[in-house]
């Protein structure tokens, strides 16, 4: 059981005098508290620590930027000729030996590298260069990083420059040589990047980054090689067949004419052979249809040699419907209702055989019938108007459309 001590009465007015003196802090504390909130509930606070508490965190950068020890850049921001602490610092970049101010120089760089900023790491880079001082290691080291960047950049020929620099100075450093590869692959120059890497790998063969790009660049050179075989093959098959279609039209005595219209297509369609390379298959023919009464055309992409004029009538009028014989201009363009003329070669016109193939005509030796720019031209006019459309025909208006 706990004893119970009885306490003497100066001890309780200790203790008593004590507690008031706490209440009186606490109270003094609190009322202190009370007169820095303003009326809004916020803590006033110290005229400089208020000052930064307004503005952004730009604009705090800002200001320590403009401390020296704080400053990216000592060239930058406000003239810094009327502030000596700056100029001072910008001196110490320079004290030393050129080793030291180079390599000071190159691990700037290196800084502003890894926080991808190449082209203030190229600044540094090149401030080190420029020190010269005559130590291979640090210039190949300060080479090789600005092909880095240069790289990074984009900037294909400085770093396949930078890259050489580098391997005058160490040889048989195969990251120049890998950078200098991957710089001529971008510029295409595919030769120049494997005769690169076959270097590199002769110095060092486990190197995974050198293994990867030979292989993109052999791909990429056994690429271009099968695209140029397989368009050097499909040149010669286009003048194999060209070759074979001007047989085929001598062997027929067919004659082509240019005109002024200056194609030999109809869209995709153009004068070939059956089978390309037997100049003894049909030929097939685009077509042109002139309804020149009205003004009018049809085209056909493909007409066999062995078509008749009639044959040719019936494809493009039986499909037509009734409506189109009963609009008061078509009313005569029934197949038995029409004729056929074609162009001489001498500028004039003769009406064919209906039931005549297109290719006796065209090889006839009684009159000259030519194509076209390689394009069969036929005219299909009403029996009722052909005897006009004739007499209007003009031999030199029609030499006049050739070249």
């Amino acid at each position: 059981m706990a004893k119970i001590e009885e306490i003497d009465e100066a001890t309780v007015d200790a203790l008593v005098d004590q507690w008031e003196k706490t209440q009186i802090k606490e109270k003094e504390k609190k009322k202190e508290k009370e007169s820095n909130t303003s009326n809004n509930g916020d803590i006033e606070l110290p005229p400089q620590i208020a000052e930064v508490s307004s503005k952004s965190t730009e604009e705090i950068m800002a200001e320590l930027n403009k401390l020296p020890f704080f400053m990216n850049d000592l060239n930058e921001g406000e003239d810094t000729e009327d502030r000596p602490e700056i100029e001072a610092l910008k001196s110490l970049a320079y004290e030393g030996e050129p080793d030291e101010i180079a390599e000071n120089f190159k691990n700037q760089g290196n800084d502003r590298y890894k926080s991808k900023n190449y082209k203030d790491a190229v600044e540094f880079y090149t401030k080190g260069i420029n020190v010269c001082c005559n130590v291979k290691h640090i210039e190949a080291a300060l080479y090789l990083n600005r092909a880095a960047c240069n790289l990074e950049l984009k900037n294909y020929r400085r770093c396949i420059n930078d890259a050489k620099e580098c391997l005058i100075r160490q040889p048989k450093n195969v990251k120049a040589l890998f950078r200098a590869a991957k710089a001529y692959f971008a510029i295409e120059h595919y030769d120049e990047a494997k005769e690169v890497l076959q270097f590199a790998y002769s110095i060092d063969d486990k190197n995974i980054a050198v293994n990867s790009l030979i292989k993109t660049v052999n791909a990429k050179i056994e690429y271009i090689k099968e695209k140029e075989e397989k368009k050097r093959l499909k040149e010669e098959e286009r003048i194999r067949v060209e070759e074979d279609l001007e047989k085929a039209i001598q062997v027929r005595n067919i004659v082509s004419i240019k005109s002024s219209y200056g194609t030999d297509s109809i869209g995709d369609a153009k004068l070939h052979l059956e089978d390309v390379h037997d100049i003894e298959t049909q030929l097939i023919m685009p077509t042109i249809i002139i309804y020149p009464t009205v003004d009018e055309f049809d085209v056909v992409s493909e007409v066999s040699e062995l078509t008749t004029a009639n044959e040719l009538m019936e494809l493009v009028m039986n499909d037509r419907n009734e409506d189109y014989f009963r609009d008061g201009k078509h009313d005569n363009f029934k197949p038995k209702k029409l004729e056929a003329y074609m162009e001489t070669e001498d500028g004039g016109l003769v009406k064919i055989p209906k039931k005549v193939t297109f290719n006796s005509l065209l090889m006839s030796k009684d009159v000259s019938i030519p194509l076209f720019d390689n394009i069969l031209r036929v005219y299909f006019v009403p029996k009722v108007d052909s005897a006009e459309w004739i007499a209007n025909w003009k031999r030199e208006d029609a030499l006049a459309k050739r070249e």
